[in-house]
């Protein structure tokens, strides 16, 4: 992929391929530790159950990229992925009128501007997909964060269609890693996945008879401690931060959401909470 198209490759589009990109480091200082933010290259992971408020945050996240710097935002450019056909643009445009001061047509259109929406069926689709991304990556310097909902979307079908080799069930994923790796190493983009909590760890408590202990357990970290990964080993290795998402208690009638934060290379573990407006993510 990448030696046909250096090939044809422009001056123009050698300069934005090699400009540097607009950092993601103000992104959300609440979900995002100072020494935790996302740096060029990285890939960041939501896991959790369905529910857990994980697409949600995504839509937050994206209206922090998009809207105008004037707005509190950080106006870049995002291309978002929706492998699971659960994006709402009217939930996203929603979100946006609350955060613009004057809240116009034209204000909205230039947000959504510079939102790429692209929706995948299948794995195989998505690998053509992410085959065919590098030309449209090199000519927006202004791109600077990928998003996939969900990464683990076609986890069952491709189970299924691989038979009883493991190696066969894997490797259309193996090889969008791989694609991604390259675009995130290359253009320096940030990735942020959504994956589904379809395998669960030991539950916190079983075999323990001391009810108060099992109990006083902490639905967040019960959350981390039910984490079971079973994606391929090179999307476990290409995860530089993983966030856990979960239901916590509800209070005045409204949801709570809980937000666990692992670093796979690091012991550390950040945790927040938050509820959902109709104005969006709410931190806590």
């Amino acid at each position: 992929m990448t030696n046909d198209f250096r090939q044809n490759e422009s001056g123009t589009e050698l300069l934005a391929r090699l400009k540097g990109r607009s950092s993601l480091k103000h992104l959300e200082p609440r979900l995002f530790t100072e020494d935790g933010f996302p740096s060029h290259g990285d890939t960041v992971e939501f896991h959790g159950p369905e529910g857990a408020g994980k697409t949600e945050m995504l839509y937050h996240l994206v209206a922090l990229c998009i809207l105008p710097e004037s707005a509190g935002g950080l106006q870049v450019e995002v291309l978002f992925i929706d492998t699971d056909y659960h994006f709402d643009m009217l939930r996203l445009v929603a979100i946006l009128e609350h955060r613009l001061v004057q809240s116009t047509e034209e204000l909205v259109k230039g947000c959504l501007g510079r939102l790429f929406l692209v929706h995948c069926s299948s794995s195989t689709q998505l690998l053509l997909l992410l085959h065919s991304l590098e030309t449209m990556v090199c000519s927006h310097p202004a791109l600077c964060l990928l998003i996939m909902d969900s990464m683990s979307a076609f986890y069952w079908i491709d189970r299924l269609n691989g038979g009883e080799s493991v190696s066969q069930q894997e490797a259309n994923l193996r090889r969008c890693v791989e694609c991604l790796e390259r675009l995130l190493d290359e253009y320096r983009l940030v990735l942020l996945a959504t994956t589904q909590a379809l395998m669960r760890g030991p539950v916190p408590g079983a075999g323990r008879p001391d009810e108060a202990a099992t109990a006083a357990w902490q639905p967040p970290l019960a959350a981390v401690a039910e984490y079971k990964p079973y994606l391929c080993k090179s999307w476990q290795k290409l995860v530089k931060r993983r966030f856990i998402f979960s239901k916590n208690a509800i209070r005045d009638n409204k949801q709570e959401f809980a937000v666990v934060s692992l670093q796979p290379r690091n012991i550390t573990v950040t945790r927040c909470s938050f509820i959902i407006t109709d104005g969006g993510v709410q931190f806590l």
